[in-house]
């Protein structure tokens, strides 16, 4: 079993042999990675650096990462903006079997954009850029909007949702020619009242969608929990236990759509675990109840933060890698009642990925 770690310093492989889980440096020695795929399609790794004064950078790898070859990286082409350029990749995604050769990215400022020649080149979706309502998405954590959740329909590749801080929940069902705003049902308590429902200016952190119940689909949110048993076009809101309901992380099982994991934080400037104890919470009966996992887990007082893509999902379902900001790593292999610590000293996580992980096909 191998996962892949980006950090702020480096690419790490994670590998289970013989029972023993290691850490070692894979690619990328000091730089920040701030995104990584697994392409089971093609076999191939990708990886997004962020290199400051030199900017974003895309790498992919043939074999495993014993090897890397700079690749175009995703730029907003001339006249797109006279003041915005890309500054993050914050989301890779394979564009599903029905389309090899296909990818996404998602990026600050809030632009996605699309390969269809495994990351060679990539073009701006101009539909979404230029989407009459964009104007209203702004930034939750960052100065500018983020697509950070990408989730292509199982059934049909050309069907794709996206979900962008802070700018709601879209979807298209033509491969980004066209676009709806779908987060009806949502609520943030950021904005004034008679605006807390608009579709437009919600902030979801992470959105993911249950493989093998592809109408479902689970929002950890600025503001709560929610979920959509209608391919995430209509939202019930969720309550989930005494740590609340905000959040960065969330994944859900493979097969069975009622189980999904959290891991609960403070809102806003705070943003550590709630008393001062880090735990996971999962719910296996649809968000009706929530159980709290803390077995292997920091005791306390603890302070690690798990960002959005921080937490991930093997395809049976049974083992769970979480990361976090401290540089924290920490494997289940029981559905998350268990965590065993994989190290201690990484560098500062931003995202977690099971190289057979169910969110890489």
């Amino acid at each position: 079993m191998r996962a892949l770690v980006a950090t702020r310093k480096g690419l790490f492989a994670v590998d289970k042999a013989r029972g023993h889980w290691s850490v070692a440096m894979l690619a990328f020695v000091g730089e920040p990675v701030t995104a990584v795929l697994a392409d089971p399609r093609s076999g191939m790794l990708h990886a997004a650096l962020n290199l400051g004064h030199f900017g974003v950078k895309m790498h992919r790898s043939a074999d495993g990462g014993a090897s890397w070859q700079e690749m175009a990286a995703p730029a907003l082409p001339d006249g797109a903006s006279d003041t915005l350029s890309v500054s993050l990749v914050w989301s890779l995604e394979g564009g599903g079997p029905q389309r090899p050769g296909r990818l996404w990215a998602g990026t600050l400022p809030g632009a996605l954009f699309r390969s269809d020649d495994d990351g060679a080149n990539w073009s701006l979706v101009d539909s979404l850029w230029h989407e009459p309502r964009r104007p209203l998405w702004w930034g939750g954590g960052y100065d500018v909007p983020g697509i950070h959740s990408i989730d292509v329909d199982p059934r049909d590749n050309d069907r794709l949702a996206l979900a962008i801080s802070v700018g709601g929940v879209w979807h298209s069902a033509d491969a980004g020619a066209s676009w709806e705003l779908a987060a009806r049902g949502m609520g943030a308590d950021y904005l004034p009242p008679d605006q807390a429902d608009d579709e437009n200016q919600q902030d979801p952190h992470r959105m993911v969608r249950c493989a093998g119940a592809p109408d479902t689909l689970w929002v950890q949110h600025h503001c709560g929990i929610w979920k959509s048993r209608d391919g995430g076009h209509n939202w019930k809101g969720i309550r989930s236990t005494a740590q609340g309901g905000f959040g960065f992380a969330v994944v859900v099982h493979p097969r069975d759509p009622d189980t999904a994991w959290f891991v609960p934080a403070i809102a806003d400037q705070t943003r550590v675990p709630a008393g001062d104890c880090f735990v996971v919470t999962r719910t296996r009966d649809g968000g009706q109840s929530f159980e709290t996992l803390d077995r292997g887990l920091p005791q306390g007082p603890a302070w690690d933060l798990v960002y959005r893509h921080g937490l991930d999902i093997t395809a049976d379902g049974q083992a769970l890698l979480m990361g976090s900001t401290t540089g924290n790593l920490w494997v289940s292999e029981n559905g998350g009642d268990d965590w065993q610590q994989v190290s201690s000293n990484l560098p500062p996580i931003a995202a977690v990925r099971f190289v057979d992980s169910a969110g890489a096909r």
